[in-house]
């Protein structure tokens, strides 16, 4: 009797295959509308197949391979660890038990779409700081590499008597034309340890991260939306809370967070109430959002309180980061300003005083 057997290497080149965010919302609005229509699963694949291109044909297909041969979609998905999440899977899952696929499709493509848009509030707020400090950077390295070099030699040609200021800005130059290799060198080793580090053991970094003040407890916001989101999504699917608030856990950034929710499964698990769990989170749970869920836990409309919350508290990120951009702005601005403008004060100084000696000639 012959025994199935996988092929490994095939088996981890499929998990390891991606989808971006627009590939997602295609598979998902088309298989939605087209099962909708009362076409069938396989149908919709072949039809989403004639325009798909990389990795989302190569997913396709093997999708279309997996329901041939008998496979259940949640099963089939759950083969793609980076294209669909365990939240995906599991609610892909419950819709297959319940018959309600077609309708299921439409609320994952909802919730990708919300995910999204949440992000690229976050990415917005944040680029205009970035391309700040690009231009900084460049504008420093500018100085250093090409201005000081050429002011420097006619200092060095003249004699001039030059400020410590002045110095130093001339020693660092030096050192970065002569040591130019070994610095992008360095700089190279310096990023591909990062990302080492990132790949490897993304805590450490985390860590870093969330030691930071502000940083901190716009990360904290952030979970609590994704959370609260994510709760309200699997809840409204069929999923059992238990079951639902462990997916959760791997949902949150932050591990005090992602604490408070397993100490809040293992007190549903003997008898208490969600509300009574994220108590135990103290100064990482807001109070306002307990009295909520407390409040929709005693009414019965718990899925309803925490939509309520995750759109309270996705409105307190735009803010946060809203307040954070502003505050960043004119302090980059302002450091920005000291640091090019002392730059070039320790240039223009002395040359000013090479002008009045030469007038007093």
């Amino acid at each position: 009797m012959k025994k199935n057997v996988k092929n490994p290497p095939a088996e981890r080149k499929i998990k390891k295959l991606s989808l971006s965010t627009a590939d997602k919302l295609t598979i998902f609005s088309n298989m939605y509308t087209m099962l909708s229509a009362g076409i069938s699963i396989i149908e919709a694949i072949d039809s989403i197949l004639e325009d798909a291109k990389g990795n989302q044909k190569k997913i396709l297909q093997t999708l279309r391979e997996d329901l041939i041969q008998g496979k259940r979609i949640h099963e089939s998905f759950a083969r793609f660890p980076n294209a669909f999440d365990k939240v995906t899977v599991n609610v892909i899952k419950a819709a297959e038990e319940a018959g309600t696929l077609d309708t299921t499709l439409q609320d994952i493509r909802n919730n990708i779409k919300k995910e999204s848009e949440f992000f690229d509030k976050i990415k917005t707020a944040l680029t205009y700081p970035l391309v700040i400090l690009i231009v900084f950077l460049g504008v420093l390295l500018t100085i250093l590499i090409v201005v000081i070099p050429k002011i420097s030699s006619v200092f060095t040609r003249l004699r001039v008597e030059l400020p410590l200021p002045t110095k130093v800005l001339i020693f660092i130059s030096n050192i970065m034309l002569s040591y130019t290799i070994p610095f992008l060198i360095g700089l190279f080793l310096f990023s591909g340890l990062l990302f080492l580090i990132y790949k490897t053991n993304k805590k450490l970094l985390l860590g870093i991260l969330f030691s930071l003040p502000l940083i901190s407890d716009l990360i904290k916001q952030i979970d609590l939306v994704r959370f609260t989101r994510s709760l309200h999504y699997l809840l409204s699917s069929g999923i059992p809370i238990v079951t639902a608030l462990e997916l959760c856990e791997e949902v949150v950034m932050r591990k005090d967070i992602s604490l408070v929710i397993k100490t809040s499964k293992d007190m549903i698990i003997s008898g208490k109430k969600l509300s009574e769990g994220l108590k135990t989170g103290k100064g990482k749970v807001p109070s306002l959002m307990v009295k909520i869920i407390e409040a929709g836990e005693k009414s019965g409309t718990l899925d309803k309180a925490l939509k309520d919350i995750s759109e309270y508290m996705d409105y307190q990120v735009s803010n946060t980061l809203q307040t954070l951009t502003t505050l960043m702005e004119p302090v980059m601005l302002v450091l920005v300003g000291i640091v090019v403008g002392g730059m070039m004060l320790a240039i223009i100084g002395p040359i000013y005083n090479l002008i009045g000696q030469v007038g007093k000639r």
